[in-house]
């Protein structure tokens, strides 16, 4: 392919073109794209070279490049001819095999993925009506009806598109479940474009993919308590997440800042922790986004973080220690300060209500727990705590604060248990003293709990955690937590965690180099918008195409760096706006329409 135009060029022919003699007006194109040397060329249009001109994003998707445009690139096999069809939206067929095809599931999926291809197209007056029939043929198991995701799961799909005797194009799509059967039209969808240059949307005429993730674990974490995201601020997220197959919304959807989760056996709790009424989650709008994150291949986990993190809505409940207590520095990272108090009477009563009404909601195969940022001074500030440790012959140390959280932990897991029917549910924690020697090994086990790390990414305590046999969730805050790099908000200057942190640095975070030779412990990774200085309206930019990074990453787990795989991160970018999401932009449009001419080093590296 590489050093010549492509054989498309002449391929498309084939299908309906707009003739070479046509008169041009002021709303035709100027330019079209030639693959020279393996790179897309720009090139202004004429009556001369316009049947060898092609449209950038079908040049893209061959030209010099085994797996075209896809986005996250597939771990298998990929075979992509260089022969385009022209599309007929308007015969677009799916067919579901065994008994799954009743399910209500694959009719929201097939709609969706059909307002997919509908937004490809710019202006459907001026599309270019005719082309193939398009039949997409979903295979599973007949005994495999939908259900949820679980870290069991087999993700794994295979796609093959070809043109049947009948003369229509033919996509199947082959896998174990509902949730790689979705991957795969997840990439099938990548292999459709508009081409503007002919206005008519076109598929691969011929191609098979085999594909599988790398890591089961691939996620997002959003904190709806420092700042309320509405419901339709979430699906956007869970959108996005669908479009490169992250299957994990950590939702902490609580903090100390406000309560926003409707209880109804403990109603005071959002009643007087939300924000305002408006802004309440609740079990009518929970169950919504759990079910739209479903037909998206993704498991939506809540975090009920404790036992700090807690305050607004327990305002008259006698249940916590330093409640709004100032000066905030001396009893919590940030303002407002809150814990639960563990010798409290009735406290775990509460907490079983919580978790008991988030079973119904979530139906989790992984529950968080949260139990990052306990102050032991603020428990200390309590009198009652005090009291009470003392009773039990304990002193007032820090091991004794430890051994009273290590108390908390083992009482709120049996309430947990109790309303997990008693299925054992894998725990996750933040890292945390808890999870650090002696302590790690007093109160926690290595069967029961999963750790996922915030610290750097090169801190000497995750790997003695990784020696005892814990698996990984891994954040490091140093690459995957998306709100740093702003200004302060507690005092002047930047925000703790400055930098800024880029696109490339999120791609090149390797499992590998943070868990060496444990990386088959690392279930995979998460990244964090900690909202503080963040809400749904600058929620986009934030987590996109950054996000789009993390899920290459995980799929993926490539061994090229960010250089390689800039120029296909830059049109799945726009792929991104296409479908309603407001990513950041990455450099001038230039950049885009003129490949490889951007990187500072682009000419040292060809020679």
């Amino acid at each position: 392919m590489k050093g010549t135009a492509l054989p498309v060029a002449l391929l498309l022919l084939l299908a309906a073109i707009i003739a070479p003699t046509t008169a041009h007006t002021s709303e035709d194109l100027v330019y079209g794209y030639e693959c020279r040397a393996g790179l897309c060329r720009k090139v202004e249009l004429s009556e001369e070279n316009f049947s060898k001109a092609i449209s950038l994003p079908v040049c893209r998707l061959f030209c010099g490049s085994s797996i075209g445009t896809l986005w996250p690139k597939p771990t298998g096999a990929v075979r992509l001819d260089t022969l385009m069809r022209q599309v007929d939206i308007s015969f677009i067929d799916f067919n579901v095999t065994g008994i799954a095809r009743k399910e209500k599931l694959w009719k929201a999926a097939e709609n969706r993925w059909m307002d997919m291809v509908d937004a490809k197209i710019p202006d459907r007056k001026i599309l270019t009506r005719g082309g193939y029939r398009l039949t997409v043929n979903i295979n599973t198991p007949d005994d495999v009806a939908p259900t949820k995701l679980t870290l069991d799961t087999d993700e794994s799909y295979r796609l093959d598109v070809d043109t049947d005797p009948s003369g229509h194009v033919v996509a199947s799509i082959a896998a174990s479940n509902f949730f790689g059967a979705r991957h795969g039209l997840e990439t099938l969808s990548q292999l459709i474009v508009y081409d503007d240059i002919r206005r008519e949307v076109q598929v691969t005429a011929n191609a098979s993919i085999s594909d599988a993730p790398a890591f089961k674990w691939r996620g997002l974490l959003l904190d709806t308590s420092r700042n309320y995201y509405s419901v339709k601020a979430i699906k956007r997220t869970l959108d996005g997440m669908a479009l490169v197959k992250l299957n994990t919304f950590h939702w902490h959807i609580t903090d100390s800042h406000s309560f926003p989760l409707e209880v109804r056996k403990r109603p005071e709790l959002y009643k007087l922790g939300a924000y305002s009424p408006r802004q309440v989650y609740t079990q009518r709008t929970v169950a919504e986004v759990v079910e739209y994150g479903r037909v998206r291949g993704i498991r939506v986990m809540p975090e009920f973080d404790a036992p700090a993190h807690v305050g607004e809505g327990w305002q008259h409940k006698n249940m916590t220690a330093c409640f709004n207590a100032q000066p905030w520095k001396d009893f919590c990272v940030e303002p407002p300060c809150g814990q639960l108090d563990p010798t409290a009477d009735g406290l775990y009563d509460v907490l079983e209500d919580i978790y008991s009404e988030m079973w119904e909601l979530f139906s989790p195969d992984v529950f968080h727990m949260g139990g990052d940022e306990v102050s032991t001074s603020c428990w200390n500030s309590s009198l009652p705590i005090r009291q009470w440790m003392k009773a039990q012959g304990w002193g007032l140390e820090t091991a004794d604060f430890m051994r009273l959280w290590g108390h908390f932990q083992t009482e709120a897991l049996k309430r947990v248990d109790t309303v997990a029917n008693g299925t054992q549910t894998p725990i996750i924690l933040w890292t945390s003293h808890l999870t650090e020697e002696p302590f790690i090994d007093e109160y926690l086990n290595p069967e029961r709990y999963i750790i996922q790390i915030w610290t750097t990414g090169g801190d000497p305590k995750v790997k003695k955690i990784l020696e005892r046999g814990f698996k990984l969730i891994v954040s490091n805050y140093d690459a995957l937590y998306f709100d740093c790099g702003g200004a302060g908000w507690v005092t002047d200057g930047n925000n703790w965690c400055s930098p800024y942190i880029g696109w490339q640095k999120v791609y090149d975070n390797t499992m590998s180099e943070i868990a060496g030779d444990y990386e088959h412990h690392v279930l995979g990774a998460e990244a964090a918008i900690w909202s503080e200085q963040i809400d749904e309206h600058t929620l986009d930019n934030r987590f996109w195409p950054r996000g789009s990074a993390l899920a290459e990453r995980l799929w993926s787990n490539p061994t090229e760096s960010w250089k390689q795989a800039e120029s296909r991160l830059l049109l799945h970018r726009e792929r991104l706006v296409e479908n309603g999401l407001g990513a950041e932009a990455l450099q001038p449009q230039w950049c885009l329409q003129n490949e490889r001419e951007c990187p500072i080093d682009a000419y040292d590296a060809q020679a």
